[in-house]
């Protein structure tokens, strides 16, 4: 049976295969020795602006080097691969692939006995995999979250003043509006937008266990803390100088962890939405041929927002458990988080599939504010709160007691509150304020709150 999206085991290669086309390249094993191949090209190219050892390079042999990386392609990465299965080693058939170009050249074969020089596997796949995690995080999952907190801000504008029965603990509590209630997951994921992005991504490259000992020993008079330095940060990155064999993925974890807490919010956006559309509160778009219920032909059900709840627990559960491992290792090194760390685009696969199903649901939702407003003039008890704080303003101190009494486990009509308020012993202006309300005007900043 040959590989295809019918049969891939995991749904993001299968069934969620077209959502994903742009991560695929950077997060897939062929990304993964695109970014090898073009550290160790990159470091290949550094070493020759340095060592004496090395004639400078002309203009025309730069270019080839270059674009040996540049021009990498499923070609490239499957002459790779083929390598790999003689030596069973993936990093080093990555050399090998480089040499038998390099050896092939009419001049650079010169430079064959300097590729992969000082370096430890470590220091081309730590770097690698932070180059792909930031390819990742900036073109592809900032602007997706920034997507989505726009469309939530303009469904906020556009429903600020839709006033809403509030439910706190489930039951009828102060009014708010359906504008403001998403403005507060907007501005929640702004926050932790701002946090993800600035997290800094790092990289190492000092040798077998960080001590850049086979760079001393070759070349004791260059600075190596130095070069190391320049050289990492020239690829984007923040240098890190103090590890062992590997970098020890701390950034990593505080990454993940931020990101769960973006995608936490999401999910309480979700159940949000669905609770809301439960409660009447919206209505969605029907499509005429689709089905939502193989019995119940009268369903609309949210399953995009059901479908982006699954997604998003599950980028979360191994968002939470590479956080937890990777900082973990044995010593100087030890090998299990090669394996782990081939997860990472899982991570954010399952988080792109959630944001698309987010930014669908979002699409077919349809405000019903008559049916807000009726709800609202059920629940006059809601006001008790407006009466007892002007009550307290004119000093009757037990005013919330009275409104517990009056209030508390009843079904309070506008009658009742009409005749509550003539009873008050308050100027008769306040009066006249107090009756002139109603549950749908008892909005505090909630307007102003929810256009921003």
């Amino acid at each position: 049976m040959s590989l295809t999206y019918l049969t891939a085991i995991s749904p993001l290669d299968g069934r969620y295969h077209k959502q994903l086309t742009q991560l695929r390249p950077i997060v897939s094993e062929y990304g993964l020795i695109f970014y090898r191949l073009q550290v160790e090209v990159k470091w290949l190219l550094a070493l020759a602006e340095k060592l004496p050892e090395i004639k400078p390079l002309s203009p025309a042999e730069i270019q080839f080097l270059t674009e040996l990386s540049d021009g990498f392609d499923e070609r490239v990465a499957n002459q790779i691969k083929t390598i790999e299965v003689s030596i069973n080693h993936d990093v080093k058939a990555v050399e090998y692939y480089l040499r038998n170009k390099l050896n092939a050249h009419p001049t650079l074969k010169r430079l064959s006995p300097w590729i992969h020089f000082a370096l430890t596997s470590e220091d081309v796949n730590n770097l690698s995999y932070a180059c792909m995690l930031q390819k990742m995080r900036d073109t592809l999952i900032i602007p997706a979250l920034k997507k989505i907190i726009k469309n939530i801000e303009a469904h906020a504008k556009k429903m600020a003043k839709y006033a809403m029965l509030s439910r706190t603990h489930g039951q009828a509590a102060t009014p708010t509006t359906l504008g403001k209630e998403f403005r507060n997951f907007s501005e929640r994921l702004k926050l932790q937008l701002a946090i993800f992005a600035a997290t800094p991504i790092t990289g190492k490259c000092n040798g077998a266990v960080g001590n850049f000992n086979a760079h001393a020993i070759a070349y004791p008079r260059i600075d190596w803390i130095l070069f190391s330095k320049k050289f990492v940060e020239s690829l984007g990155l923040q240098w890190n100088l103090y590890t062992t064999q590997i970098e020890p993925h701390d950034f990593l974890a505080q990454l993940f962890n931020t990101f769960t807490v973006c995608n936490t919010i999401l999910i309480d956006f979700c159940r949000d939405c669905w609770g809301y559309i439960s409660l009447h509160y919206f209505s969605q778009q029907r499509k005429k041929r689709e089905v939502g219920s193989s019995t119940m032909p009268h369903k609309i059900n949210p399953i995009d927002f059901e479908n982006a709840e699954g997604n998003l627990s599950l980028s979360i559960a191994l968002s939470a458990f590479l956080s937890q491992k990777l900082p973990i290792s044995r010593w100087q090194r030890d090998l299990t988080d090669s394996t782990v760390l081939r997860n990472v685009g899982c991570v954010f696969g399952y988080a792109l599939v959630a944001y698309a199903s987010i930014e669908k649901g979002l699409s077919k939702l349809i405000p019903n504010p008559a049916y807000l407003k009726t709800e609202l003039n059920q629940h006059w008890e809601i006001l008790a709160e407006a009466a007892q704080t002007v009550m307290r303003k004119h000093g009757i101190v037990d005013a919330y007691e009275k409104l517990k009494v009056f209030t508390r486990g009843e079904n309070i009509t506008k009658g009742d509150w009409l005749r509550f308020v003539s009873a008050l012993k308050i100027p008769t202006k306040e009066k006249v304020f107090l009756k002139k309300l109603t549950p749908e005007k008892y909005l505090g900043y909630a307007i102003k709150l929810a256009k921003g």
